[in-house]
């Protein structure tokens, strides 16, 4: 099954904030001595602001199929397969090939976009990157 990628959020609701990616950061690193804990929120903000222009790859998960072969090669147009998801079931919205959240498909315009209803605990997502 196909997946649906796109590098543009569609709304500011999709991506991370600044405050949100400085406390994850935050949360990562290591508890510096007391002595040197002198900088600010702000400063903080300030020094990842170098983080904040990295691409990241945005997917949504309609569904999976598992298919045999000789169904793939019979495949043509008007050809319908079949997903493991129900109509109504949220879709999944991964980042870097990483679950971050659930949501349901709203037209955008022209376009199709994801309303977020689910996601995923900073502690978690902190979690799975290990």
């Amino acid at each position: 099954m196909e997946t649906s990628e796109t590098t543009e959020p569609v709304n500011s609701g999709d991506t991370l904030q600044p405050e949100e990616t400085a406390e994850l950061l935050e949360e990562t690193s290591a508890p510096e001595p007391a002595a040197m804990q002198t900088q600010e929120p702000a400063d903080t903000c300030r020094d990842l602001e170098f983080l904040f222009d990295v691409p990241l790859q945005v997917s949504v998960e309609v569904g999976r199929a598992r298919i045999l072969l000789k169904d793939l090669l019979q495949m043509g147009e008007g050809y319908v397969v079949e997903l493991d998801k129900f109509s109504g079931d949220p879709l999944d919205l991964y980042v870097n090939s990483r679950l971050i959240a659930r949501g349901e498909a709203v037209k955008v315009g022209d376009k199709f976009g994801i309303k977020l209803t689910e996601v995923v605990s900073q502690s978690d997502r902190i979690a799975r990157l290990g």
